[in-house]
């Protein structure tokens, strides 16, 4: 069967995407560059996200079974062996690891945190890879066990506050991190594995405090759950299938979080149309604002106002930071959520911005129209492609063609644990009770 212009499209750049983890791996550790900058360290996040799009290449013919195989357990027989402790080059605590880790040597980077929400994408990376890699050999056999044991080791119930919240992380200078999760974000994932581990669960109300903290809001005449960056609601999207399934707050407002990134995708269109701020280009097929690097920091006055532009920040729309900044990789990963507004944004990202066949992984961060050269519709563009930006594009867009990975990750025990824990029902949870 002839596929369509839009899935070819599609499969181009999820195959573009990939070559990112084909080229910005250590291939005797399986760490992933956290971005392709200069002396830049790995991102377990990133390291996460590729694990959870190996088997996806296999399918797709970017990379063959036995290769996507040695890769995977390069990588856990990393995190298998990494010094646990409290030094301050350790690459991990009780289970948890840092967030940066040097590429080479795999050790804690840039005296960074030890990252609760980065540790769950590597560990849901983990068991994506043991759920696929299901044949009887020895490579596939000591996945499977080596995911188990890694999960299991995880001391979620170690970071929660007096409260039973979930902080943020750990660093052995200072001790905990001030701050646990609050308000809808990218912790959903976090949360389910932390309540599914059969070793070290949270309690439930851990779930039930953090949903406390939600903000349901009404933007452009559509009513949501409310986070300004767009990866916000996609990142649990990409192992967890939201759709027809409901935790206590979704049955309150009879939607799921399927819907919700929906609507949520719509409302930054929507904002874009709207361009409170009159920045250049924003528009139709022209949105997309998410946490990400930008062109700042900078103060310039443009065409008589004074703009004032930043570095890496949590931008978001309709309330978050915005200062012209877009990132068209937030946008192709929206396709599983409307295709129908994100398919001619992409078309017109690669076929009319020619923002995408002119870099070698696609889609860099970010471009600004209104910072750069005048005349040009592009402005600003950012130099680099970053592993956590990149994931989800060949995962998103997988999902939206065959729903693999959130296949997959149904038939994990402790996901769908972690799910009912959270008080989710219905759909293909009740399916999986009645089976």
């Amino acid at each position: 069967m002839n596929e369509s212009a839009e899935s070819s499209l599609h499969r181009h750049i999820q195959r573009t995407a990939f070559a990112y983890f084909d080229y910005e791996t250590n291939p005797d550790n399986g760490l992933v560059l956290d971005k392709n900058a200069p002396d830049w360290p790995a991102s377990i996040a990133a390291t996460g996200l590729a694990l959870a799009c190996y088997p996806i290449a296999v399918e797709r013919a970017m990379m063959d079974r036995r290769t996507a195989a040695k890769r995977t357990l390069a990588t856990l027989r990393f995190f298998k062996a990494s010094h646990q402790g409290e030094e301050e080059d350790a690459t991990g605590y009780r289970g948890f690891y840092y967030h940066f880790l040097d590429y080479k040597t795999g050790k804690r980077a840039w005296q960074c945190e030890l990252s609760s929400v980065d540790t769950a994408f590597l560990i849901a990376g983990m068991l994506a890879a043991a759920a696929y890699f299901q044949d009887d050999t020895s490579e596939e056999r000591q996945i499977r066990e080596l995911a188990d044991v890694l999960y299991r080791r995880v001391e979620w119930d170690w970071l929660l506050d007096d409260a039973d919240r979930i902080r943020h992380g750990w660093r052995p200078e200072s001790g905990f991190i001030p701050f646990d999760w609050e308000g809808y974000d990218e912790s959903l994932l976090l949360h389910v594995l932390a309540l599914g581990s059969p070793t070290h669960p949270v309690p439930p109300h851990a779930y039930t405090h953090w949903a406390s903290t939600f903000s349901w809001k009404k933007c452009y005449d559509i009513e949501y759950l409310y986070s300004a960056p767009l990866f916000t609601h996609h990142l649990s999207h990409v192992w967890l299938d939201l759709k027809g399934i409901q935790d206590e707050f979704m049955r309150e407002h009879g939607i799921d979080y399927f819907e919700n990134s929906r609507r949520a995708t719509r409302i930054h269109r929507e904002y874009a149309i709207d361009n409170p701020l009159g920045f250049k280009g924003y528009g139709s097929h022209c949105w997309g604002i998410t946490a990400s690097d930008g062109p700042g920091p900078a103060t310039r006055v443009i065409d008589g106002i004074k703009r004032e532009f930043f570095d890496y920040v949590g931008r978001g729309a309709p309330y978050g930071v915005d200062d012209g900044t877009l990132a068209p990789w937030s946008v192709a990963t929206s396709l599983p959520f409307a295709p129908d507004i994100v398919e001619p944004a992409v078309h017109y990202y690669v076929h009319k911005l020619n923002l995408h066949d002119v870099h070698r992984y696609g889609f860099r961060s970010t471009f600004n129209p209104t910072f750069g050269e005048p005349g040009s519709p592009c402005g600003w563009k950012s130099k680099w492609h970053c592993g956590l930006n990149i994931g989800p594009i060949v995962t998103m867009i997988e999902n939206y063609h065959t729903g693999m990975l959130w296949q997959l990750m149904r038939g994990v025990p402790c996901i769908t644990a972690g799910l009912r824990k959270a008080g989710f029902s219905g759909g293909w949870l009740s399916e999986e009770s009645a089976a």
